[in-house]
């Protein structure tokens, strides 16, 4: 991003699971696949559709729950019409956003079956269905946190991820993209079209989506063997397809990088959503402002394509690890910029950053993993993006390029597809660089705020030598490394040290000091005290 649940009641009175984040986990059930015929209409915004969920159940269970918003007295949410478990008609309730199966008897674990819901009714949120900037309707999915919700029964959560099958019934006119590969498209009577697309590859309903609008399509091109797509509104064909034609360059490069593409295609979509963009998985959702004719979207473009590889593929099992997300986003983008436009452009975008992260916490004094966070889109800050990224440039110049990169491809080959938390992936640079990073991950992720140093310099004529000396002033007192460029009157020289104490002295042969620039390589996070 650039800027229903599942509960099993068990006969043993076992309690669902909670992680950080508060969301009701039940490991005895696993969704492994949805499937979301959705008819659409010119004439209303209401909706009807016929969910199927393929569940494994792990445990013996007699009820379960899925997240479904319930009809408000404004007249928007969903009503369910009926519910089938495995091809019998059961028992349910729909309260308080949340549909409640009962399936009349008790399964025990290792069985398996299939639950249908048919329901109607007009989104609340997460289908945005409105007029685009050109006064065209259009229809499209706006998942992200948890707002599937609105308009799919699912577990709308990222740690149950399931393959997906969007069949989309529509007007004939719209043309309809969603995740994975179109399977078919065909006419029916009343000027209908039905158009099927299937995901083969599980995913966190948050990157689930579709839409259906008057676009224009084509192939910008193919990045290895990864056919890349574009969609734009018909009015801004010549311009979009220029915009996003540079969606092939990220794919390529990250795929080199960090490891496999593993979705089956990507599209480049033209859309209402309200974000800048929403990283859909092989799907991607930009704002329909992105699209100038002007070139200007790549940066966007990269981030979105980076969350492919994490966020998308590897995925946070809890809310609040989301920098493994954004932070990772953010950073592959300035990585990204860096290959293209030289090492200037990386220290232009990580001093940028730096600024907002020392901004945000005077504003805002909280860590990266932040637990006391309830509202979702909170998540959605300075901490998780930019802060995220420096944590990842400063791991890079912990372990050096070879290492860091190692490690990040291995936490994807090990993580693909799956879920993951902070602590999955300091395990697997501590394994690739056999060193303990406990003390890494702990000041930076758990702890508000950053090094503010207050350099000076005291010199001795006499002695002939000038002691630096480095004060962290913040409370918590951070370990690192620290490069000053040292401009004296014999010369100008380099000088690392280590910082583990409140004050250290480094002492220097010379009595003209003219100027000390600390970290002049821009690799490290830290402010400095204002005057």
């Amino acid at each position: 991003m650039y800027k229903i649940f599942l509960v099993i009641i068990l006969f043993n009175f076992s309690v669902p699971l909670k992680a950080e984040d508060g969301y009701k986990r039940n490991p005895l059930i696993d969704v492994i696949n949805y499937t979301f015929r959705i008819s659409l209409s010119d004439i209303s915004d209401t909706i009807y559709g016929e969910a199927s969920a393929s569940l494994n159940f792990m445990g013996k269970i007699s009820d379960m729950e899925f997240d479904l918003k319930s009809l408000r007295p404004d007249g928007k949410g969903m009503i369910v019409d009926s519910v089938v478990f495995s091809g019998e008609r059961i028992k349910w309730t729909h309260s308080e956003n949340t549909l409640r199966i009962f399936i009349g008897k008790e399964l025990a674990s290792g069985n398996s079956g299939i639950l249908k819901v048919a329901y109607h009714g007009i989104p609340a949120d997460g289908l945005i269905i409105s007029k685009n900037k050109f006064g065209n309707r259009s229809f499209f999915s706006d998942n992200w946190p948890d707002r599937a919700g609105n308009y799919l029964p699912c577990i709308d959560h990222p740690y149950d991820k399931a393959t997906v099958e969007f069949i989309i019934i529509a007007p004939s006119h719209y043309e309809v993209v969603a995740n994975g590969y179109l399977v078919e498209e065909s006419h029916l009577a009343g000027e209908m079209k039905l158009t099927r697309w299937k995901e083969d590859v599980p995913l966190a309903t948050k990157v689930m989506a579709f839409g259906a609008a008057e676009f224009d399509f084509r192939l910008a091109g193919v990045a290895g063997n990864i056919p890349v797509w574009t969609y734009v509104y018909k009015e801004n064909s010549k311009e979009g397809f220029n915009d996003y034609e540079v969606a092939l360059k990220p794919v390529a490069f990250y795929s080199k990088l960090i490891g496999p593409y593993s979705y089956e295609k990507l599209a480049n979509v033209q859309s209402k959503t309200i974000f800048g963009g929403l990283e859909n998985a092989g799907c991607i959702f930009y704002s329909e402002n992105s699209v100038t004719g002007k070139g200007r979207a790549e940066g966007l473009i990269a981030h979105e394509t980076a969350h492919q590889w994490f966020g998308n593929s590897v995925t946070e099992s809890d809310w609040h690890h989301i920098w493994l997300s954004e932070g990772f986003a953010t950073y592959l983008t300035s990585v990204y910029l860096e290959k293209n436009y030289g090492r200037e452009r990386l220290a232009d975008e990580m001093k940028s950053d730096r600024d907002q992260v020392i901004k945000f916490y005077l504003r805002s004094p909280r860590p990266v993993i932040d637990t006391t966070i309830t509202n979702l889109m909170r998540l959605l800050s300075v901490n998780s993006y930019q802060k995220g990224a420096w944590v990842l440039h400063m791991l890079r110049h912990e372990l050096g390029d070879e290492v860091f990169w190692k490690g990040m491809r291995l936490f994807y080959e090990k993580f693909r597809n799956k879920n993951a938390l902070t602590t999955d992936f300091k395990k697997v640079m501590e394994e690739v660089s056999l060193k303990d990073l406990s003390g890494f991950f702990h000041q930076w992720l758990y702890i508000a705020g950053q090094p503010d140093l207050k350099i000076t310099s005291t010199s001795s004529k006499k002695k002939g030598y000038t002691d630096i000396l480095v004060e962290q002033k913040q409370e918590f007192l951070y370990s690192f490394p620290l490069e000053l460029l040292i401009n004296t009157q014999e010369g100008e020289y380099r000088e690392s040290i280590r910082i583990n104490e409140r004050l250290t002295k480094l002492t220097v042969k010379s009595t003209k000091i003219n100027q000390i620039v600390p970290d002049p390589d821009v690799n490290l996070l830290f402010s400095q005290p204002t005057k």
